[in-house]
């Protein structure tokens, strides 16, 4: 469908020819890049089924953040009993790769599944037997090995399009009950046998730690439940273990009950952050962008950058920040506003490369931009014991510096293109955009009202969720009483139970990856293999700062200075390596877990170490050879991915300076705050940003040389210690540098 077929009553850039994405190609590229919006699409009395499962997930949310919590264990284990339960009826199982080396490689995992799952069976068999205290054991085994049974990639079982499998019911129903097992035997667990677990309660964490593996492994592939997998072998496994690794290892019994009962694995902070937070602001997102809130924010974009050079790139940075503030998935922003904005960039003169580069690199900031950032910004709340709405005010200097570098790229790349901004008649006037659209920011407003008024963020997006429904009726109200006509969609009951369903369904894979989590962290704290990770980054930032202070005449680089900068180096390394094929969030959780106490003995601020991990994290969606964003928006664009992502990569090289900005002068963060250290970073920072801009489009006031190339990025890089003698020399060689490309350039 084109733009002009549709109604566009702002006479904006869509009335201009340009071909629109069809919402049809846009799902198929979600769903082909993005697993955790992988969904079948269900029908009859199956979609009928799973529809009023996730409606009812949906409703249980909306109604605890609004009349108060479950007790906790309770509250987390109804809210994955559902997640997981619907996570194999509604994600398809992974088709066999026809390229033989990558089904041997499926099948290969799936046989290490298979018998870690029978091993951890066996062995808590065995350990029951010895104790005396078995009850059905055989049958328990076999329920397992009938579970890693189903799950192995045989084509017989189906499963793997729109249509469900007979192995998805029974593997939903284990998913279910072993969550369900908390609520229904909650008295004697928690109160008549608390710390006396008895054998049933084992079977029952085995089944849930297979259950978890093999939920996360639908939605997510294998790397995840590795790791889980890994940390678990190494509990038990722990007095094997050379060296500084080993340690006096755990029974399975005391590893089953540390992960399944309680707080500190499989239902510990991460699936209590997801239950209790990210799920209401991924539903609200999703009926916000129903409402119309999306468009509202692309035509704004428009007004407000489309005028000048290489207007259209610009409408996708600024579309793509207001966007990422309603929404935390990179793929999910890249392809909404690409849809239009992609387009709209090659019609203009940009290659299908470099439209979808830029989109790309611009839709990784909905994750770091307030007030709705992604999960991993709730989880840091709950790890450092602050408000959320600290974290609102403190990501905001980090967004700014994200989407100045995406438009600082963008503009020097317009130019060097020579390219135009978009004709005055086709950009929609102010006054018509807000006078159609100003309903739709009530919910948004509402929302960040509540959290800066310390509200409590389930009690801000039970209230945004609700003005999304009322606000969705003005314009209803509003052409009844001849008050002219407002835009938007109106929630009646088919769009509401559509989008209740759809909020329900975009919270299942990180539902899973968070209970999978549990299983690392759980493993972590038992073990100590944090700790020891943490001293290993240590050791090895001193052992590179040392030879680097060897080759230093000047003494000027300390040892303290060398450790803390290799330190945050490896740690970016580190976020970047496991981001290619982790989620964000556990990537988050993770190396926060390990970087946090590393880096907080070397004098760096908890929460500057927190949100360096945050955004390399969100920064590996840009970064080869798993550039997952790129990928969805080359889809849109038509181009080539793995150039695409190349491209990404080098528009978000300024980016990548912003988190070292901040550890090195946390008042960007405002933390240790001073007008002086913050106004010092952010000039230098800027200078840094577009020094590196210029050296990696290649261009200023004419073509940047090699050798100046050279010199702008060494003159951005110092810039981000921020220390007044470097300051000089970097913003000295950086202006001196641009000074003389100009010059040649009048010439």
């Amino acid at each position: 469908m084109t733009a002009t077929e549709r109604p566009d009553p702002h006479g904006g850039l869509l009335t201009d020819g340009i071909e629109a994405v069809p919402a049809e190609k846009q799902a198929e590229i979600i769903r082909e890049y993005d697993s955790e919006s992988n969904f079948r699409k269900l029908a009859g009395p199956v979609g009928l089924f799973v529809t009023t499962i996730a409606v009812i997930l949906s409703g249980f949310h909306i109604y605890t953040a609004g009349f108060g919590l479950l007790v906790e264990i309770k509250h987390r284990a109804f809210h994955l009993a559902l997640v997981l339960g619907l996570v194999f009826l509604v994600f398809p199982r992974p088709r066999m790769p026809r390229d033989a080396v990558q089904a041997a490689k499926a099948w290969g995992w799936s046989v290490v599944f298979t018998a870690f799952y029978l091993y951890l069976a066996w062995a808590l068999l065995e350990r029951l037997t010895a104790q005396g205290e078995v009850r059905h054991g055989w049958a328990f085994v076999a329920l397992v090995g009938f579970v890693a049974f189903i799950s192995l990639p045989l084509p017989q079982f189906g499963g793997t399009g729109d249509r469900t499998s007979w192995v998805d019911w029974p593997l939903a129903a284990t998913a279910a009950a072993a969550s369900l097992y908390f609520i229904v035997f909650f008295d004697d667990v928690f109160i008549a046998r608390v710390g006396a677990p008895v054998a049933q309660d084992y079977m029952m964490g085995v089944l849930a730690i297979v259950i978890v593996m093999e939920a996360t492994r639908r939605t997510m592939g294998p790397l995840l439940p590795v790791l889980g997998m890994a940390c678990l072998l190494y509990a038990l496994l722990g007095r094997h273990m050379p060296g500084i690794l080993g340690h006096r290892g755990y029974s399975v019994d005391r590893v089953v009950n540390h992960i399944y009962v309680g707080t500190e694995g499989i239902y510990g902070i991460a699936v209590g952050v997801v239950a209790t937070y990210v799920f209401h602001f991924v539903l609200f997102g999703i009926l916000a962008q129903m409402t119309g809130l999306g468009r509202l924010f692309m035509d704004l974009a428009t007004v407000l950058a489309g005028r000048y050079s290489g207007g259209p790139a610009k409408v996708s940075v600024v579309s793509s920040g207001m966007f990422g503030m309603i929404s935390g998935s990179a793929i999910a922003n890249a392809v909404t506003t690409g849809s239009l904005t992609i387009p709209m960039m090659k019609k203009y003169g940009f290659s299908p490369r470099f439209a979808g580069a830029v989109e790309a690199s611009a839709s990784c900031g909905g994750q770091v931009t307030p007030p709705v950032m992604g999960a991993s910004a709730f989880v840091m709340a709950e790890l450092l014991g602050v408000p959320y709405k600290l974290l609102v005010i403190v990501a905001i200097v980090p967004a700014l510096f994200h989407y100045f570098a995406c438009l600082t790229m963008v503009h020097l790349e317009a130019k060097r293109l020579k390219l135009k901004g978009v004709e005055p008649h086709l950009i929609p006037r102010l006054s018509r955009v807000v006078g159609e659209s100003w309903h739709l920011v009530f919910p948004l407003i509402a929302l960040v009202t509540m959290l800066l008024l310390d509200f409590t963020p389930f009690l801000a997006a039970f209230w945004g969720i609700i003005l999304c429904f009322v606000s969705s009726y003005i314009p209803l109200v509003a052409r009844r009483l001849g008050w002219g006509k407002l835009q938007g969609q109106t929630l009646t009951w088919g769009p509401l139970i559509e989008g209740l369903s759809v909020g329900a369904k975009y919270a299942l894979a990180i539902g899973a990856a968070c209970a999978c989590v549990g299983l690392i962290l759980g493993t972590l704290t038992l073990s100590g293999l944090g700790f020891k990770f943490s001293g290993a980054v240590i050791d090895l930032a001193g052992i590179v700062g040392d030879l680097i202070r060897s080759f230093d005449p000047t003494g000027l680089v300390t040892e303290n200075g060398a450790k803390v900068f290799f330190g945050l180096l490896f740690v970016a390394i580190a976020c970047i390596m496991m981001g290619t094929g982790v989620p964000t969030t556990p990537t988050y959780i993770i190396l926060a877990s390990i970087a946090a106490p590393a880096l907080a003995t070397l004098g760096v601020p908890l929460l500057a170490t927190h949100f360096f991990v945050f955004y390399y994290g969100v920064l590996a969606d840009v970064t080869p050879p798993v550039a997952l964003a790129a990928y969805a928006a080359a889809g849109i664009a038509g181009a080539e991915p793995m150039r695409t992502g190349m491209t990404a990569f080098r528009l978000s090289m300024g980016k990548a300076l912003v988190p070292f900005m901040f550890t090195y002068t946390p008042a960007l963060l405002f933390v240790d705050f001073t007008w002086g250290a913050f106004v010092s970073a952010a000039v230098a920072g800027a200078i840094g940003v577009l020094a590196l801009a210029a050296a990696y489009t290649r261009w200023w006031a004419m073509t940047v040389t090699r050798i100046e190339q050279v010199v702008l990025t060494a003159g951005g890089l110092i810039l981000v210690f921020n220390q007044l003698w470097l300051n000089v020399i970097g913003i000295s060689v950086v202006a001196i540098t641009l000074g003389m490309n100009t010059l040649r350039a009048r010439r």
